[in-house]
């Protein structure tokens, strides 16, 4: 990325000092309004104004000590100690944490000061704890087998390969959109607000509203597959209506957790759990047949070749059997279904705005990002060939539901369970935090989480949001076909589409700043020679204009993708609805074929 201007505006005028206290920034203009007195979203603050302090802001950081956390503090409840060197006076500025910073009247009252104080009281994440959390966001390889399934041997390990650094990759566009935007004035605390400081107030609601959509629907996904798992361990004794309700009922406790750092600890055992019961599952396939009784029901012969899956006369199932290619090449629908498993395993970026809001030096979140998709990939290529291999076209939409020895399906089903309730608190969290920031805060102005009256807002909302999430997706009688809707219409496009769309338009605004333009400090003024398509134009030819280029041809690769993926699942949908099935509203299980 071409840093050029990046290094040049870091000489406008002095650096703020420990607090990002700078006197000089606005000193000489009496109409300069401070960013704590400015609306929350205020469409008048420029991209050279969110630069300026977003440079200072990673100086100050540079130096910030990077934070850890114990169990102890999870357990306990204990809070971590102070840390001298990054707090000074901590009684003087008490009251603002407290204060309702969400209310325009209160922040104008604070000081340059105490407004930066209040900014760096939520930024409490380390680089560990977000690698915690992007694993058990993104790590899902239970239906990597089943993707290879409908997709082939070559077709699959290339397509999981290229989702996968690519994947990675809009995680770096967006740590560096990131880097160039966010500041304790004006600090970036979800998706929307990147598209906002970028495109404009249109862009950060239309991502705001994707992001809960996506999330809310992950949620409810995430509970019908547990709510499944649970049918399946009990026998098919507990009318299937429960069984998710119970998922539900866990999660309203675990859903309490409000900070990404506390969820860090948390993913540490989610990550350790899913890796149980791959190794569970992988031994028992390997020894024991597949579970033929369900592969109707959600097999990769079921979607791409139902013959192959279909017993003869005397009752005998058809072989394990493997393709090297597409299994039915004619097979649009199936394959473009097959894809989006793929898309949804590494689907995740949506929340990587979130964890870096959250970070004390989000400077370390690329290291963070690159390790956790590194390991992801490993255990997609790893646990994905083995699947299919031992299972071929029998393997199941959920790897460990489809073994055949019930022992090992309970095993493999209640551990899922517990990580499965972790990944869904996740969810929940980031999903009402995307609610509560930009509906009730923004709207309504709610209370900051800080305060007594935001914990007792936030435990209200709680068990309403997953309700919500458990009727949408209940009523969805098709769980493959929802999940690939998921996936098409919302993950695709906050992994592959959205980062270089926001990179183009960063880097853009960026090499447009020429010589004598930028925002002064000493004034609080903004200066631009010219505006518009010219503007614009040479914004995108100065520096690596060659770059530009690729991320125009990514997002553009990317939409196809996701235009392709969504006729699938909705072609795929109204199949499903043209043949009900049974839906999560009865006491019959889905994978209860004798019901």
């Amino acid at each position: 990325m071409d840093t050029t201007n990046e290094k040049e505006s870091l000489s406008q005028g002095p650096l703020p000092d420990k607090l990002g206290r700078s006197d000089a920034v606005g000193s000489s203009n009496p109409n300069y309004i401070k960013p704590q007195a400015r609306r929350l979203h205020d469409p008048n603050v420029t991209f050279e104004e969110y630069h300026y302090y977003a440079l200072r802001t990673r100086e100050l950081e540079f130096h910030e000590p990077k934070p850890k956390t114990s169990w102890r503090e999870i357990i306990l409840r204990k809070k971590p100690e102070r840390d001298s060197s990054s707090e000074v006076n901590t009684s003087a500025h008490q009251p603002v944490t407290d204060m309702n910073l969400s209310n325009r009247a209160n922040r104008i009252e604070i000081t340059d000061e105490e407004w930066i104080h209040a900014s760096r009281a939520f930024r409490t994440a380390s680089a560990g704890a977000c690698f915690y959390l992007i694993t058990t966001d993104i790590l899902g390889p239970y239906g990597v087998g089943f993707a290879m399934g409908t997709l082939g041997w070559m077709p699959g390990i290339i397509l999981y390969s290229v989702f996968g650094f690519m994947a990675g990759y809009s995680g770096y566009l967006l740590w560096h959109t990131f880097l160039g935007l966010d500041s304790y004035q004006f600090p970036l605390k979800n998706f929307g607000d990147l598209g906002f400081r970028l495109y404009g107030p249109w862009a950060r609601h239309v991502l705001n509203i994707l992001q809960a959509l996506a999330l809310l629907l992950i949620l409810g996904q995430v509970t019908i597959q547990n709510g499944q798992a649970l049918s399946q361990v009990s026998k098919f004794r507990i009318c299937y209506a429960v069984c998710p309700i119970i998922f539900v009922a866990a999660g309203f406790a675990l859903g309490q957790v409000r900070t990404l750092r506390r969820f860090g600890l948390i993913a540490n055992l989610a990550i350790w759990l899913n890796l149980l019961v791959i190794f569970i599952t992988m031994g028992v396939m390997a020894h024991s047949p597949p579970n033929y009784a369900i592969s109707v029901l959600g097999s990769a012969g079921a979607l791409v070749d139902p013959s192959s899956i279909t017993p003869d006369d005397s009752g005998a199932y058809p072989p394990v059997k493997h393709y090297n290619y597409l299994p039915d090449p004619g097979s649009l629908v199936g394959s473009l279904n097959g894809l989006m498993s793929g898309v949804l395993a590494y689907g995740g970026a949506q929340l990587f705005v979130e964890f870096m809001a959250e970070m004390r030096r989000p400077n370390d979140f690329l290291k963070a990002v690159w390790g956790a998709q590194f390991f992801i990939y490993a255990v997609y290529m790893i646990y994905g060939c083995y699947v299919y291999y031992f299972q071929g076209q029998y393997a199941y939409s959920i790897s460990y539901q489809g073994v055949s020895a019930y022992g090992f399906q309970t095993a493999g089903n209640m551990i899922a369970f517990c990580s499965g309730l972790i990944a869904a608190a996740l969810y929940g969290n980031i999903g009402i935090k995307v609610l509560y920031n930009n509906v009730l805060m923004d709207l309504f102005s709610a209370p900051p989480l800080t305060t007594k009256s935001g914990k007792i807002l936030w435990a209200i909302i709680v068990p309403i949001w997953w309700s919500i999430a458990y009727i949408i997706a209940a009523a969805i009688p098709d769980y493959f076909g929802f999940v690939s809707v998921i996936a098409s219409a919302t993950l695709l496009e906050f992994t592959y589409c959205f980062p270089p769309m926001l990179a183009l338009a960063y880097d853009i605004q960026l090499n447009a700043i020429v010589d004598g333009e930028g925002f002064d400090p000493r004034t609080g003024t903004i200066t631009r020679k010219d505006h518009g398509i010219k503007r614009w134009v040479r914004g995108f030819c100065r520096g690596r204009w060659w770059l530009n280029i690729l991320h125009l041809l990514y997002a553009g690769g990317a939409w196809a993708t996701a235009g392709l993926g969504l006729y699938a699942a909705i072609q795929g949908m109204i199949e499903a609805f043209e043949n009900p099935q049974l839906n999560s509203f009865t006491c019959t299980s889905p994978l209860n074929l004798s019901g």
